[in-house]
Order: C-alpha cells, then structure tokens, then sequence
C-alpha cells in the first residue's frame, strides 16, 4: 500500500543523506517534497499542514543543524510525526474484559468486509485471548449475508447464532444477547447490515442495535481502497455513534495509504487491527511505530516473527532440527522451506517486512524472481519420486527430463533447483560439524528471516523503542541471501552490505 508514497520519500532522505551538513533551506526544501508525496498519496490536506509544521519546527533547530548526522535527525522527525499521526507509540488494545459477554458491534458501509472482519476478528480473539465467541448476523437486507457469516464461523469453529428468518435486526439483538448470556459466552460479535452509500435508514438501524446491545466495542470496519471516502464515512458514523474504533481493510492492496493517514488525525479514533489479506487469520494488531517504519522502509521485522511463529509446527520444527543436526537436508526438506514462505506471504510479502531491501523490489523483477518460481520449484520437487527428493544423486538427464515436463518446466530449471539444494545441503553438512553456534547459524539460514527453523533474537526485535525499526544482523542478511539467490539463477540485488547485483537480463 505504502509503496510510491515510500519510493517519493526515500528518494527525498537520499538527496540529503549525503551531505555533511543541512541549511535552513535543505530542510525547508526536504519538507516541500514530503508534503508532495503526502498529499499525491492521498492524505487529508489539514493532516498535511499540521505534519509539515510539526516536522519543520522541529527539522529547523539548532540541535539538528549542527548534529553529526543531520539527515538522520530529519528522517527520526519524520518517522516520529508519522507515528504521532497514526496514532502515538501504544497499540490501543481491543476491551473484552466486561461483564460477559463483552458485545462488539460492527459498523461499516457494504462491501467494507464487515462479516469477514467479524470472522477474522472472532478466530484472533479464541486463538489468541482464548475466550468463548459467538457471532450473530443483523443483515436482513443483503442477500445470503446472515449464511455467509455461518460457513464463516464453520471454518474457524467459532458458535454463530441460528438463523430464524422474518426477525428485524433489534429482534435478533435481543436473541443473541439472551443465548451468549445463558451458553457462557465471553464475547459477542454483532454484525450489523451495510447501505452502498450512506442514508437516513441506515444509522437509524445501527444506532437502535447499539442502544440495545450497549456494545463495549464499537468498530468501524471500513475500506482503505476508498482513500478520502473512507474518511468522510468514519466521520459520519462516529457523529451518530458512540465509536471506539477503527478496522481497515485490504491495507495488502496497491492503494495509495492516505485513508489510514488522515483517519486518526480526522477522527480522533485509533486503528486497532489492519486486513492484511482474504483468508480469516489475516488480521493484523495495528501499531503506528510499525506501520511508520514500513512507509519510511525500515521494514517490519516484528510482524515477521509474529508470522513465522504463527505458521511453525513444532512437532515439524523438532523433526527437521533432529536431521539437520546429523547434517541431513533433502528435497522434501527444501520443499517443506518453500512452503513455509508461501505462508508467510510469498517472497514479495517477506522482502517487503525487512528493512533495507524495499529498493531490491525491481531489480528481483528483472531478475524474474517472484512468488510463481517458488510454486515452479514445488511443482518440479512434486514430479520427482520419493526416492529422488531423498537421494537426488539418482537424477540422470532422462530423469530430468521426465521432471521438466511434468512440472511443465525447461531441465534447466531443474538444474537450478538441484544446485541451489546442492550449496544449502553442503552448508548443512558443514554447519553440523561446527558445534552449537554454527547449528544456530544453519537454523537462521534455513528458517530465513524469522523463519520456523530460527531467526533474530526476540528480544532484540521487542526492545525497539522510540527509534528506527531493528536492522538484521549479518547473519540474517547472509542468510536470506543464501536462500534466494539460487532462486533466480544469480544473486541478490546490490544495497546490502557485501551482496553483489543480479546477472542483467540478455
């Protein structure tokens, strides 16, 4: 989402990163284009205004014209007034410790994704706050909405409320309220009915429900895709509604980020969880600190972690670290690293977390290495019998060839693939023998980056403070470079310490 409004101000701290001392009209100049690409990325022009003044006031001081790294005060002023614009330094946690059942009301136009962000919102608040949820319907109106959110609380084994038709959306209200309280129910999630567009109906409905239900919670779920639109909705239900807070969505899709800018500075609300994507445990705990430091690109590692942790299988993870400490690493082993990624978001979601490689993002484009190789080198280690992913020594030229077609490749991608196997099992190999800190190593190379296997120190990552986002040791940077860079047939892009270009294209 982020992406051009950080390439326009990447391209601003560049310009003055260089320099070994910054004037009173560098700043005045930095700040001019920071306003350009806040406003081109759609962010509210009196958010804009206050942003640039409370950056240029602060930008202007004598303590930072005279600092050391100038330019580095100018980017920690810019991050700070992001992260004061998005909301401060603290997530605003979600209240469900009332007297059950904790009623959360869900507002939003249609077609803002209210009935999967309940479902969403239900899965995180069993599998994580481990409390008892229950979901009910109040959409009348929208055709297979109150089935909808059924299949939905199927999926994720969340209680839904049986659907008795012919009630009006107060009748069931009241039903629902009646069956948490009497099932024991911690938490009750109402998912109210939407309008296209705003109207006189709507709110009158919304407001009723909430005058019966007396929500803890009153969330607005609305669209980030709609930039300004978003604004002006959130502002008109929070006039009619007691709101507590916001829910964004589709904050994975290529829209400009200027909603999720200008909605707390124009609202006043916080936003207390992002849509990070369509399936139901893509929902993500909002931090302003998190989100500044991945539109300045310092990444986010943290919400890496949070992913890898969330996709290990212990049992798996304790299998796999039994045979790489015998020096064993195989094709199946390799496929079981590609699909961890895939989980995780894919190569592109992976790159765009880590601080620091946001500008490889074209050069891998040119390289050709993207999310469909990794589904490539699946469907080749899948047309290989299970006696080759254990012993890919027995692959001759015709074995080759009989993979390359099944998996509907060149055999020289199956070369690729072997070879890249081939550097990571002779580094697994080597690592075995190297006692406890090469094994460490080894783990963090095969679990990337927060991945299953390894990965940085937690407590490095939590101890962020009120700076820049945790740059990578060189150990993770090497070992994400080892991991990709048989991917593609070449290297990683240059703009890590010590990693070499990519081979250009013929």
């Amino acid at each position: 989402m982020f992406e051009a409004l950080n390439e326009r101000l990447s391209g601003v701290f560049d310009r003055i990163t260089g320099r070994g001392a910054l004037s009173e009209k560098d700043v005045a100049e930095a700040m001019r284009e920071v306003r350009v690409a806040l406003l081109e990325a759609d962010v509210a022009l009196p958010v804009v205004k206050d942003f640039i003044a409370f950056a240029t006031e602060r930008a202007t001081g004598e303590e930072v014209i005279r600092s050391v790294k100038p330019a580095d005060q100018v980017i920690k002023i810019v991050y700070d007034g992001l992260v004061e614009m998005l909301g401060g330094e603290e997530p605003v946690p979600l209240n469900t410790n009332a007297t059950p059942p904790a009623v959360l009301l869900m507002a939003g136009l249609q077609g803002s994704g209210k009935t999967t962000t309940s479902a969403k919102l239900a899965l995180r608040l069993t599998k994580f706050d481990r409390k008892k949820v229950m979901m009910a319907s109040l959409d009348t109106r929208r055709p297979a909405a109150m089935e909808q959110l059924e299949t939905l609380g199927r999926q994720i084994e969340v209680a839904t409320l049986p659907i008795v038709k012919g009630e009006s959306a107060v009748q069931i209200t009241r039903r629902a309220l009646q069956a948490a309280k009497l099932q024991g129910f911690d938490v009750l999630i109402l998912d109210t009915a939407g309008r296209i567009t705003l109207d006189e109906a709507l709110m009158a409905e919304v407001a009723e429900v909430a005058a019966v239900a007396k929500p803890v919670e009153t969330l607005l779920v609305a669209d980030s895709l709609t930039g300004q639109d978003a604004v002006r909705t959130a502002r008109a239900f929070h006039e009619r509604l007691p709101l507590t807070g916001l829910i964004l969505t589709r904050a994975d899709g290529d829209g400009r980020g200027g909603a999720m800018l200008s909605m707390r500075a124009v609202t006043g609300l916080p936003i207390k969880y992002l849509g990070a994507g369509e399936k139901v445990d893509q929902l993500e705990v909002f931090d302003a600190r998190r989100v500044a430091g991945r539109i300045l690109g310092q990444g986010d590692i943290v919400a890496l972690v949070e992913k890898a942790s969330q996709e290990l299988d212990q049992a798996k993870a304790e299998k796999m670290a039994r045979k790489l400490a015998k020096g064993q690493f195989d094709l199946d082993d390799l496929m079981g690293q590609l699909q961890q990624m895939k989980r995780m978001g894919g190569l592109q979601g992976i790159m765009g977390l880590l601080p620091g490689v946001a500008k490889m993002k074209a050069q891998m484009a040119d390289a050709n290495i993207d999310d469909r190789m990794i589904s490539r080198q699946e469907a080749i280690i899948s047309s290989m019998t299970k006696a080759e992913r254990k012993k890919p020594d027995l692959l001759n030229a015709s074995r080759k060839r009989r993979i390359a077609a099944g998996a509907g490749v060149e055999v020289q991608d199956v070369n690729r693939l072997l070879k890249q196997h081939r550097q990571m099992a002779d580094t697994v190999k080597a690592l075995s023998r190297g006692g406890p800190k090469k094994m460490q190593q080894m783990a963090a190379m095969l679990g990337g980056v927060g991945g299953g296997m390894g990965g940085p120190d937690m407590a490095r990552l939590k101890a962020m403070g009120g700076g820049k986002m945790p740059e990578p040791s060189a150990d993770e940077l090497k070992a994400l470079q080892d991991r990709l860079a048989g991917m593609g047939g070449g290297q990683l892009p240059g703009g890590l310490p010590g990693l070499p270009g990519f081979p250009k294209k013929n």
